[in-house]
């Protein structure tokens, strides 16, 4: 009953801070489908503003991705990834990336994930994206039925600047893109140029250039 009240608490005040709803766009799965939400990475509030703006039946099936030395540290963060989130934790850094691929193709039989392929928050401001990690090729190569869904975040480095602990109350906005999915025989290289331009794509700034 505690995570369920948090869970509420954080949609509802995350809302109000930011103007986020969830997204008509954003269409329940049906059973036994699950995909796959990225977006692009420039605040540690970011997956929280994804987080709310999944529509309710579709969020209680979909699980955040994210490093399991930040939230594993002390009561308050274990208890926010375990129990609020139920966020899918994975040791960054190690020598055995096809481990973590195989950990997030597994829970993608149960849930729908959320990841961030830029791997760490965008510091300089004159790149719009960081270039994507493997790892996204690898789970869509195998997994080439999964339907990748492409999220642009705007402004939400405002909100929760570098070094803030409460956040900034300033409107955000996401861009959701058409799924895509891997294609068969494609390489590394393509496959996350068109990944990573799907994403660029929906920049409000790259539209109006």
């Amino acid at each position: 009953m505690l995570a369920k009240l948090i869970d509420f608490l954080l949609c509802r005040f995350t809302s109000f801070i930011t103007g986020v709803r969830p997204q008509k766009r954003i269409e329940q799965q049906q059973a036994n489908q699950h995909r796959l939400y990225y977006a692009n990475h420039n605040s540690h509030g970011d997956f929280i503003l994804l987080w709310v703006s999944l529509p309710y039946e579709v969020r209680k099936n979909t699980r955040p991705v994210a490093g399991a030395d930040y939230w594993n540290k002390g009561k308050i963060r274990r208890f926010l990834a375990h129990k609020v989130f139920n966020m899918l934790l994975i040791e960054r850094g190690g020598d055995n990336p096809q481990k973590v691929t195989e950990q997030l193709s597994e829970a993608l039989k149960q849930s729908s994930l959320i990841i961030f392929p830029e791997g760490t928050r965008k510091t300089n401001d004159d790149l719009p994206l960081q270039p994507f990690k493997s790892g996204l090729f690898y789970l869509a190569q195998q997994n080439p039925q999964l339907e990748l869904v492409p999220i642009w975040i705007t402004n939400m480095h405002n909100v929760l600047p570098k070094g803030f602990i409460l956040p900034i109350p300033l409107l955000c906005e996401l861009y959701i893109g058409d799924t895509l999915i891997y294609q068969a025989d494609e390489d590394k290289a393509a496959f996350l140029a068109r990944a990573e331009q799907a994403l660029l794509a929906l920049n409000p700034k790259s539209q109006e250039a």
